[in-house]
């Protein structure tokens, strides 16, 4: 009797087709698109929520450092708003950010019907979207969450991700979140299959990568956790060159990576320069960027019924954009090697415009962010994608950004792009997506919409 094999293929065969199978599905078994919005609303009423501005005198469990001035929370978990001193060797700056050091699960159970993968996702109430309920993965759970810091009811459909069989997980990385207000903070996105029928929750529904690709075109539908676990899942490259090689493109990214001095520290709160602390917001004397604001919660319908919370408000809304041109018939689009402070590897692959306009306005023409007026003045009939996404409600209030596709041409984004820059397929970023801290959350954002962006304006 022979031995069982003790290797194993290097790659899994065929997760990206079942999920381009997925994808091209627009028709579910269980759920019909078209429904989706109002089936959100209908559980924004259900749940009934109200989130109020408070001020930070009113915050329950929460406080300032007498020493330091950080913001925390009594029981030491959750997260606190402290310092940030990052210094350039052309620049330096002081800041609030968030300090989150633990990990967190994104994850979305997946199943087949009928042949195609569906996905589980949940209507989940965050206290800082726009419009409450947005479309979320099955689960979207800090550490502190899911063992009950907080004291409240059990995170559904866990345990399938927490020790899922290696056959199991279509995809498993590790992902940074927005580097201008989180300090290295990392979130586990996964995809886990399962075979056995899962019960079917109030607050959950099963639909095919097409369906979400189809509501990823409406306006606050498809939150960002969900949008960073789909772009992070291995797709079927529909190129096979490209302008750079792949080795290229990873050894211009490295020394973009080593070129850049950065040192970022923290450091107490109350010491910041340019910021004040106010009865209701710690703010820029001169009122850019963002705020630290605090709210409460009530009726959330969450793990717990109510909560008290600091949260982090963007002073107006962002634009985000990729420069798209075809080359040789071939789809590019034109990544930014982006320095944030609160990155763990100095940059990462970023929209070729990432930003909140107003910020500039007072700053001569040559100061603004570059190629931020070719997103503005973009005709309409270049525009290949259009759509307002809001980032993460559990930590930002309001804050949305405009998520652009942007054809362009010589004139205006050329062939040797400006140092910082770089043409990718979207094959490529996708390749890099499969690995921690190289494409940011909001260019994952697009990455999970490219494909199906693109498609009609691809040379066969």
């Amino acid at each position: 009797m022979s031995a069982p094999a003790l290797l194993v293929p290097r790659t899994r065969a065929g997760i990206a087709e079942r999920l381009a199978r997925s994808a091209a599905t627009v028709q579910g078994v269980h759920t019909v698109t078209s429904q989706v919005p109002d089936w959100l609303v209908q559980q924004r009423r259900s749940v009934g929520a109200v989130v109020r501005r408070i001020p930070f005198a009113e915050l329950d469990h929460w406080s300032f450092s007498p020493g330091t001035g950080n913001l925390g929370h009594d029981s030491g978990r959750f997260f606190t708003i402290e310092g940030l001193h990052v210094t350039r060797p052309e620049a330096e700056w002081q800041q609030p950010i968030i300090v989150q050091p633990e990990i967190g699960i994104l994850g979305i159970l997946a199943k087949e019907f009928d042949g195609v993968l569906h996905f589980l996702m949940q209507a989940k109430m965050e206290p800082g979207n726009p419009n409450l309920v947005q479309l979320s993965p099955t689960v979207q759970a800090t550490r502190s969450n899911y063992t009950k810091a907080h004291g409240g009811m059990e995170v559904q459909y866990l345990e399938h991700f927490l020790a899922p069989r290696r056959e199991q997980v279509l995809t498993d990385v590790l992902q940074s979140e927005h580097g201008a207000w989180f300090f290295q903070k990392r979130n586990r996105n996964m995809i886990v299959e399962v075979e056995e029928d899962v019960p079917v929750h109030d607050a959950f529904c099963w639909l095919t990568l097409g369906q979400i690709l189809e509501l990823l075109r409406l306006d606050n539908i498809v939150n960002m956790d969900a949008r960073t676990v789909l772009a992070s899942a291995p797709a079927v490259p529909a190129e096979t060159r490209a302008l750079s090689s792949d080795a290229d493109l990873l050894a211009w990214f490295t020394g973009e990576r080593t070129r850049h001095d950065v040192r970022a520290r923290l450091m107490p709160l109350r010491e910041i320069a340019g910021w004040q602390t106010g009865e209701h917001a710690v703010s820029r004397i001169d009122e850019r960027f963002f705020r630290v604001v605090a709210v409460s919660v009530e009726g959330a319908g969450r793990e717990v019924a109510g909560w008290t919370q600091p949260i982090i408000e963007p002073v107006e809304r962002g634009v985000v954009g990729f420069a798209y041109r075809l080359f040789d018939g071939v789809p590019h689009v034109l990544a930014h090697a982006l320095v944030e402070g609160g990155f763990l590897d100095t940059v990462e692959l970023a929209p070729t415009v990432q930003c909140v306009p107003s910020n500039y306005a007072p700053l001569p023409a040559g100061d603004r962010p570059r190629f931020l007026d070719v997103m503005l003045d973009a005709p309409p009939e270049r525009v290949r994608y259009s759509t307002v996404h809001s980032e993460e409600g559990g930590r930002f209030l309001n804050a949305e950004s405009r998520y652009l596709i942007v054809e362009t041409d010589e004139a205006t984004t050329p062939t040797q792009p400006p140092p910082g820059y770089h043409w990718v397929t979207p094959g490529q970023l996708n390749w890099l997506a499969a690995h921690s801290r190289y494409v940011n959350v909001q260019a994952r954002t697009l990455l999970a919409v490219l494909d199906a962006a693109l498609r009609e304006t691809t040379a066969p």
